[in-house]
C-alpha cells in the first residue's frame, strides 16, 4: 500500500518551516512534472484576480449576427489556407491554436440555437460543413483535424437536427435535413483515422435519423424529401448512370458507399407495398451508382422472391469488391456462387 496522504493541517505544518524559494521550487516542480490538468488548475491560481472569473456573474448573451460573422470569416479563411501558411490575416500563433477558435464558435453555436434558431442553426451548419471537409483536405495544421478539436460531428448534426424539429415542425427539419444528410454521411466517420475517443463517440447520421423519425408516416415523408434531394444533384434526375471509373461515376459511387447505412434502414423500414415504388426509385436512382447499389438491388429483389435476379446483382457486385464480407456474406445466404476473384479473395 502507497503512504497515506496527509490531512490540510499535517500538510500545512509540513511546509510551514520551508521559506519562500523553497515554496516557490515545490511549485514549479509540480508544474513542470504534473500532468495537463494540474498546470491548468495552478496557471489559473496564478493568474491576476481582474483576469479570474468572478463567482455569480452571469454569462453573456450570445450577441449571435456578431457569431454567425466571426463563423463565416473563420471558415472562409480555412478554406483559403490563411490557417496552414503564408496568409497574414492569421498570425503564426493563432494557427497553432485553430481548434480552441473552432471549439469555441462551436459552443457558441450550440448556444445561439436557442436565442436565434435561424442564425444559430446557420452558424452550426458552416461549423459542421468545414469538419466533413477537413477529414479530405488539408485546412489546419494538425494531422487528424477533428480528433484535436474533439468535435462529434454526430452529435452536433443530432443537435442541429433537434433544432429544426423543434422550430420548423417535422416538414421543417425534414426538407433541410435531407439534403443535408446526403453531404455530411461518411462511411468512416469524420475522424482521418477512424480511432481514438472522438471517433468512438460517433455515430452515423442514419442512427441520428433512426432515432428522429418515429412512425411510418414519417419515414414516408422524410424519404419522399430525401429523393427530392437527390433528384436535385447534378448528376440525378435522368440519364444512364456514368461508368465506375470516370470522374462522374466514381462521385455517385462515394456518395453510395457513404449512404448504404441509411439506404440499408430505408430498405428495413418501408420494405412494404406502399413503399414499393419509392425504394423502386431509390435502387435505380440516376445519382446513385457502384456495388452498394447492385447489393442493394440485390436484397430487395431477395425480398420480393426474384431470387436468380438477386444472386446476378450481388455477384456483379464481388466482381468489383471481391473482398468485401458483407457481400460475400449475403451472396452465401442466398446460394450465389462467388465470381473467381471473389474465391480467391475468400480462400485466403
Amino acid at each position: 500500500m502507497g503512504k497515506p496522504r496527509m490531512n490540510r493541517d499535517q500538510f500545512y505544518a509540513t511546509m510551514a518551516p520551508l521559506d519562500e524559494a523553497r515554496l516557490r521550487k515545490a511549485l514549479w516542480t509540480l508544474y513542470w512534472r504534473g500532468s495537463a490538468q494540474l498546470r491548468e488548475k495552478i496557471e489559473a491560481e496564478l493568474a491576476p484576480e481582474e483576469h479570474k472569473p468572478r463567482a455569480g456573474k452571469a454569462k453573456q448573451p450570445v450577441d449571435v449576427p456578431v457569431l454567425l460573422e466571426e463563423v463565416r470569416r473563420f471558415v472562409e479563411l480555412a478554406r483559403a489556407g490563411a490557417y496552414m501558411a503564408g496568409d497574414r490575416r492569421v498570425s503564426p500563433k493563432e494557427r497553432t491554436r485553430w481548434r480552441f477558435t473552432f471549439t469555441g464558435l462551436v459552443e457558441e453555436a450550440g448556444k445561439a440555437l436557442s436565442a436565434d434558431p435561424a442564425c444559430g442553426g446557420q452558424a452550426l451548419e458552416l461549423l459542421i460543413e468545414l469538419a466533413v471537409e477537413s477529414r479530405d483536405r488539408e485546412y489546419f495544421r494538425s494531422e487528424d483535424p477533428m480528433a484535436a478539436a474533439r468535435f462529434v460531428v454526430s452529435d452536433a448534426v443530432a443537435l442541429l437536427w433537434s433544432s429544426y424539429r423543434e422550430v420548423y415542425g417535422f416538414a421543417g427539419f425534414a426538407e433541410r435535413a435531407a439534403p443535408q444528410l446526403i453531404r455530411w454521411e461518411a462511411e468512416y466517420g469524420w475522424t482521418r483515422y477512424g480511432d481514438g475517443p472522438t471517433a468512438e463517440k460517433e455515430t452515423t447520421l442514419a442512427d441520428v435519423l433512426t432515432r428522429m423519425l418515429r412512425g411510418i408516416d414519417a419515414w414516408l415523408d422524410f424519404t419522399d424529401r430525401y429523393l427530392a434531394a437527390l433528384d436535385r444533384l447534378p448528376q440525378g434526375g435522368s440519364g444512364k448512370p456514368a461508368p465506375w471509373h470516370d470522374p462522374a461515376g466514381y462521385a455517385r459511387s462515394q456518395r453510395t458507399r457513404n449512404l448504404a447505412t441509411w439506404h440499408q434502414v430505408l430498405l428495413e423500414q418501408l420494405d412494404d407495398a406502399e413503399a414499393g415504388e419509392r425504394l423502386d426509385r431509390l435502387v435505380t436512382h440516376p445519382a446513385l451508382n457502384g456495388p452498394e447499389l447492385l447489393y442493394l438491388r440485390a436484397r430487395l429483389d431477395w425480398r420480393r422472391g426474384k431470387a436468380d435476379s438477386a444472386r446476378g446483382l450481388i455477384r456483379d457486385a464481388l466482381d468489383v469488391l471481391p473482398g468485401h464480407g458483407g457481400f460475400r456474406a449475403f451472396a452465401e445466404e442466398i446460394g450465389a456462387e462467388l465470381p473467381e476473384r471473389a474465391r480467391r479473395v475468400a480462400a485466403r
